[in-house]
């Protein structure tokens, strides 16, 4: 068996970001390194971590793509589930993110909207998809 464990996000200041995520999105710190390039947020099942570039640049030898708000967002998102997309969108927009899209209802239910953090990646805040028969 498989488990899906954790996400990690490369950025500059893994303070900086983890501060921001319990801010923005109210997620709660688990833990951040002695040398502050790494940490957790307790998220549910899953782990949200991030990661300095610098640690990234000793994992990576060939390099990576870096995340920016200047530049397009990887074909990659983040979800997180709410209840009230409108009120999460606008806590999360004053600690800093970017709206890419404002809330729209799907044809299935769903209400979505996407931001962008502060290092540019790209979060999808929705609501649950119901059962869709």
């Amino acid at each position: 068996m498989i488990k899906f464990g954790y996400t990690i996000l490369y950025v500059e200041d893994v303070e900086e970001s983890v501060t921001f995520y319990e801010n923005a999105f109210g997620f709660h710190r688990k833990f951040i390194s002695p040398e502050h390039d790494y940490g957790e947020l307790i998220t549910g099942t899953t782990t949200l971590a991030f990661a300095s570039k610098s640690l990234a640049s000793q994992n990576f030898t060939d390099g990576f793509i870096e995340s920016s708000l200047e530049d397009k967002p990887f074909a990659i998102e983040i979800g997180f589930i709410v209840e009230n997309v409108p009120e999460v969108l606008q806590k999360a927009t004053s600690f800093g993110a970017v709206i890419v899209s404002e809330p729209v209802e799907k044809p299935w239910g769903q209400v979505v909207a996407y931001v962008r953090d502060l290092n540019g990646f790209l979060i999808e805040i929705c609501t649950e998809v119901e059962n869709v028969v």
